[in-house]
């Protein structure tokens, strides 16, 4: 049935928002706006998204390639407006929006919280290697491997925003010492007593925990790379929550196949979902989630109520 023509349309293709489309359907409904949700997995394709865009007026994005073919396919048809659900925004093309005359947002602030736990999650199943505990449980086995202890360790925390904030703080409530690395911070008087500031790649070398929370940037892209592991203590335990290119994964296979990195815990990948012939899944001291940290059904319903108040203001929705 073709659309009417006269009706708002909005596309979403954020999967977190998509898991609870039904519980958000009333409120497109009661301003009488046509939602299009189709079945993403990760991400659409740039030529996916350049089909489907144009035939929409608002777009909420994940972690589609938000581009400037994109936003210029968009801006031939309906598109107006697109918000970005969440935090990271390396994916989107703001200049590339704007240059189209294309209003665009993100959530900041959302899910700080939610990630910070599964990065204090991560560090702990490193510590006590519960990951491969549960392994062995499962194949009949009764495994008792000697962990470490938190109290009195040292992590790097790589980003000092809402979740690295987060995370230093959840860190240091279980005794561990917390260096922060991040340029374009302001600490707090409090924060200057609580946590060591260094300049990257300082003090890397104490660090028995390197935990990465910044943005995909230029500057970050490869950040962990042969050099920085150099820097670390033998036996350090990785933990990266934010984007998987900040870390090259080759040089972290290399690492971890030395013993000079003891294990890893990603939720992000270089590419997602991780291929099937991918290296790391030969690793076998590494805890892999699906980019999944802020995905919690309050942090999620949060978000989404966000992005729709911004996308309904950007498109003049009463």
């Amino acid at each position: 049935m073709a659309a009417n023509e006269d009706r708002l349309r909005v596309l979403v293709t954020c999967p977190p928002m998509l898991g609870l489309i039904d519980e958000f359907r009333p409120v497109f409904e009661e301003k009488g706006i046509e939602l299009v949700t189709p079945d993403v997995v990760q991400t659409l394709s740039e030529a996916e998204l350049e089909r489907l865009v144009p035939q929409v007026d608002g777009w909420i994005i994940g972690d589609d390639p938000a581009t400037e073919r994109v936003f210029a396919a968009g801006k031939a048809g309906r598109l107006r407006a697109a918000v970005k659900w969440g935090v990271g925004v390396d994916n989107v093309d703001f200049e590339g929006a704007k240059k189209h005359g294309i209003q665009v947002a993100n959530t900041p602030r959302m899910f700080g919280g939610e990630v910070a736990d599964i990065a204090v999650h991560y560090v702990i199943g490193l510590a006590r290697q519960t990951f491969f505990i549960d392994r062995e449980v499962r194949k009949g086995g009764w495994p008792k491997p000697a962990g470490i202890s938190l109290e009195g360790k040292t992590a790097a925390v790589i980003g000092f925003g809402d979740i690295g904030r987060n995370t230093a703080r959840r860190l240091a409530a279980h005794g561990v010492k917390v260096v922060v690395y991040d340029p374009l911070v302001c600490p707090t008087a409090r924060e200057l007593t609580k946590y060591t500031f260094a300049i990257w790649p300082r003090k890397l070398g104490v660090a028995d925990f390197v935990v990465v929370t910044c943005a995909l940037t230029p500057q970050t892209r490869h950040m962990l790379d042969a050099a920085a592991f150099a820097k670390m203590k033998d036996g350090v335990r990785i933990v990266n929550v934010s984007r998987g290119p900040i870390i090259d994964e080759q040089a972290l296979v290399a690492a971890l196949q030395s013993g000079k990195v003891h294990s890893a815990a990603l939720d992000v990948f270089e590419e997602e979902p991780l291929p099937a012939d991918s290296p790391l899944r030969d690793c076998e001291r590494c805890i892999f989630g699906t980019h999944n940290a802020s995905n919690t059904i309050d942090a999620v319903r949060r978000a989404t109520h966000r992005a729709i108040e911004l996308l309904f203001g950007f498109l003049d929705v009463q």
